[in-house]
This record gives structure tokens, C-alpha cells and sequence, in this order.
């Protein structure tokens, strides 16, 4: 049986494609994230990531936004405590598990793609800059909105944001907590491409992620392990670490069906992961 979300929604749109979509499924609280979210997003992302029919996820929200940010009440949950001590070691609990959710998204080894329109704001940029693939419709805006609630970023854009935009540009945009659009999020390099309409993003996001999905999930699953593991290495570790990766996965029969599709021009069928 199906698992049922209070804050989610797991939805396959073509009984056979290998794509899933996950939606923040809180359309009239502006898709806030709730303790609820907090709870169910690692556990429906490890269910999408057992599952072997999914290739790629396409993550998106559900209404006008694709996310507000952290709902307030959320953060309160982490003050229930009068001793001092125990309110402050509480409270890094809180925080923690809070960034675990988040988190989740890398440990995940299929391809999540950012599908954002309406408002990205707050902890929705931690999500998407967590994501792997971002693409945004031309009303998406975005804010690294923290410092306007008086606190830093917690949830992980001050640790992601500035491999993705720059030091300097993710500096910028976290002090000062500007609204900005999808066309300079995507000169800054925060989405690969801004689609006319949400309409238009659907669909666009739709074909790259059934593209990816056609590909060996060996490669696939591998090429994001490598690229994130690669990301907090030097050069030389992370040939190290790809030349131990791909000693184990060369063996696997998608190499032969890959190269026997190419001789005889026709597509390649890869087994399930």
C-alpha cells in the first residue's frame, strides 16, 4: 500500500515512465515547510530512491509557489525548554535534524530536479540548492530571506549556495536578502535555464529528466556520486576516488549493452537498479 504524506505528494504522471514526481503538497500555506515536511521528505526520498522503477525525481510544488520557506511554528518547536543548557542543546538538536531533512536530497542517489515557479524563498533555496538540477519558470523569484528573521541561513545555502553561484554573489544575496528573478538566477548559474511559463517548465523539465532516465542507472547514480564526493576534494583525490568508483561498476553489463546499442544503432535497454 502506498504511503499516505500530510505534507508531500508522490505522483507517477506515465504509468511506464521511470520519472516520479514529488511535490510539497501544502498549496494553501504557500507550501511552508511544516514538522511534517521535515519528517516525510527524507522518508519519501528514501522510498523514491528503493524503489526501481524510479530513475529520476522531478521535485516541484503544488499551487501558485513552489515554496515559501520554513514555517515559523517550525523553528519554534526548537524553544521548548526553560533551563538554559537544555534549551541550547535542544535547540542544536533541532537544527540538526532540521538540515538532515534537507540533506537527504544528496544522499539520495537518483537525479532530483528543481522544478520552480512562484515564490522560492528562505529554506526553499536550502532545498533547491541541494537538488541536482534546478530549472525555474520566468514569475520564479528567490530570496536568501534569513537574515531578515535575524538569523543566518541554517538548513545548508550558506554551505552550497557559493559552490554554485560564487563566494562573492552568495555573500551578497545572503546579507542582504534581496528578492531576485529567474533571469539573474540564472546569470548567476543558480537554475541552467528559465522556461516562459510554468506551463513551459513542465514540459521542459519533463524531457530532460525522461532523457536522463533512458541513460544507464549505474552512470547515472555514479555521475552524481562522483561529482558531489569530488566537490570537497583536490583533483587528485577525486581521479583517485572516480578510478575506484568505475573498477566496480565497468564490470556491470550496461557497458556491453551500451556499446552493442551504439555498433547497432539502436537504443540501449539497461536493467533496473
Amino acid at each position: 500500500m502506498e504511503e499516505e504524506y500530510k505534507s508531500l505528494q508522490i505522483i507517477q504522471n506515465c504509468p511506464n515512465s521511470r520519472v516520479y514526481h514529488l511535490y510539497l503538497n501544502g498549496p494553501n500555506h504557500v507550501n511552508a515547510l511544516s514538522q511534517d515536511f521535515f519528517t516525510e521528505f527524507p522518508r519519501a526520498l528514501t522510498t523514491l530512491d528503493q524503489n526501481p522503477d524510479v530513475g529520476v525525481i522531478i521535485l516541484a510544488g503544488s499551487g501558485k509557489h513552489f515554496c515559501s520557506g520554513i514555517d515559523l511554528q517550525t523553528l519554534a518547536d526548537g524553544f521548548k525548554q526553560t533551563d538554559c543548557g537544555r534549551k541550547v542543546e535542544r535547540l542544536r538538536r533541532h537544527i540538526k535534524f532540521l538540515q538532515e531533512a534537507i540533506t537527504a536530497l544528496e544522499c539520495c542517489r537518483k537525479p532530483v530536479i528543481a522544478s520552480v515557479h512562484g515564490a522560492c524563498i528562505g529554506g526553499a533555496i536550502d532545498i533547491i540548492t541541494a537538488c541536482d538540477i534546478r530549472f525555474c519558470s520566468s514569475d520564479a523569484f528567490f530570496s536568501v530571506k534569513e537574515v531578515d528573521l535575524a538569523i543566518p541561513a541554517d538548513l545548508g545555502t550558506l554551505q552550497r549556495l557559493p559552490t554554485i553561484v560564487g563566494f562573492g554573489n552568495a555573500m551578497e544575496l545572503a546579507l542582504t536578502g534581496r528578492r531576485f528573478n529567474g533571469d539573474e538566477a540564472k546569470s548567476l548559474g543558480l537554475v541552467s535555464r528559465v522556461f516562459s511559463s510554468k506551463e513551459a517548465l513542465e514540459e521542459g523539465v519533463k524531457v530532460v529528466a525522461e532523457e536522463i532516465a533512458t541513460k544507464s542507472p549505474l552512470a547515472v547514480i555514479g555521475t552524481k556520486a562522483v561529482l558531489l564526493k569530488s566537490r570537497d576534494l583536490t583533483v587528485e583525490q577525486g581521479l583517485d576516488y572516480v578510478a575506484t568508483w568505475n573498477s566496480g561498476t565497468l564490470l556491470s553489463d550496461d557497458l556491453k549493452e551500451a556499446i552493442s546499442a551504439y555498433r547497432q544503432k539502436r537504443k540501449p535497454k539497461f536493467a533496473k537498479l
